[in-house]
């Protein structure tokens, strides 16, 4: 039975990959950061065949032991602070989590699991202001925030252990992936949850800063299945992972509140004080190469995933609705 660790398996892509991982027959062990919270909402489905493991990537012997125990095959490097907005508030600690903290877990591979796969989360975030449109796994980095500049520190780090220790490391540069499982800090869900929210009568209003800013949106249950087959193939190497269509975040309201059989201008408001200090006016990738070399097909319209978000939050909310 093949072994995987898989870092930030809290997260939205570390739950998706657990799920796919134990459909195919794998032992998954999720590494945890201790907290006295409930259990992990998004591993409810799957607790009972998960091995969770205490471990924080400021803390080198807690990721070392965390290996050891877990005897990995492959090792899925999710975990980073990941909100590129908190990022402006919080340089320091995401450059220490998203950025060393890559490198502590490459470490504690190198040295406790040799033999094991290696994937890194890398990120379209490091493309920045990017020179050229669409951007491919050549494309210069130039990133405008601290979690970009982070994610380039983190993506050359890994490279390196490929090149200069021989490991097997493959980086996926994943473009922004959304689904259900979005955290409600990120806009996309934030429209998504207001939208719900509004048609239920609890609330009137969304504010948002940047309308006009485009990003290349897929479904991250798709994007977790090319993290998947990055690890199948023959030799390591580096892959962008992207549906090649840009939308703007008032095309994603437009779509949202439409969905609802609600008028988005009827409810949302633009606040400059929301704008980012540095953003990025747009994002599209050219996901080509994987598509050739790997057979990656994205099977999620954008549309369609729009549609899912909405759908996931007004159940939601009829939910707790229905329990008040």
């Amino acid at each position: 039975m093949t072994s995987a660790l898989i870092t930030g398996i809290t997260g939205q892509d570390g739950s998706l990959l657990a799920e796919f991982l134990l459909a195919k027959g794998y032992r998954v062990t999720g590494l945890v950061r201790r907290t006295s919270g409930d259990f992990p909402w998004r591993l409810e489905a799957s607790r009972s065949r998960l091995n969770l493991i205490d471990g924080d990537l400021l803390d080198s012997g807690s990721l070392f032991r965390a290996v050891e125990l877990a005897a990995p095959d492959e090792v899925y490097h999710l975990a980073a602070q990941s909100f590129v907005g908190a990022s402006f508030d919080q340089p320091e600690l995401t450059a220490n989590v998203t950025g060393l903290g890559t490198v502590r877990m490459i470490e504690a591979v190198r040295r406790c699991a040799p033999h094991a796969r290696f994937y890194q989360a890398s990120s379209s975030e490091m493309f920045g202001d990017a020179p050229h449109s669409p951007q491919r796994e050549n494309t210069p980095f130039r990133p405008r925030s601290p979690y970009g500049a982070a994610k380039v520190f983190a993506h050359h780090s890994a490279v390196n252990a490929r090149e200069a220790h021989g490991m097997w490391v493959s980086c996926g540069i994943l473009f922004n992936h959304e689904g259900p499982r979005r955290g409600i800090e990120f806009v996309t869900r934030r429209i998504s949850h207001a939208v719900a929210r509004i048609k239920f009568g609890l609330d009137s209003e969304l504010t948002l800063g940047n309308l006009d800013a485009r990003r290349d949106w897929g479904s991250a249950t798709d994007y977790v299945e090319a993290m998947w087959l990055m690890m199948q193939a023959d030799e390591p190497s580096d892959w962008v992972v992207a549906t090649g269509e840009s939308h703007s975040v008032r095309e994603f309201c437009e779509v949202a509140f439409a969905y609802a059989g609600l008028n988005w201008t009827d409810h949302v408001r633009v606040d400059p004080d929301r704008r980012r200090p540095t953003d990025i006016t747009g994002l599209i990738g050219d996901a080509t190469r994987i598509e050739a070399e790997l057979g990656w097909v994205r099977k999620t319209s954008f549309k369609s995933l729009v549609e899912q978000m909405v759908d996931a939050d007004l159940a939601r909310i009829a939910q707790n609705l229905g329990k008040g």
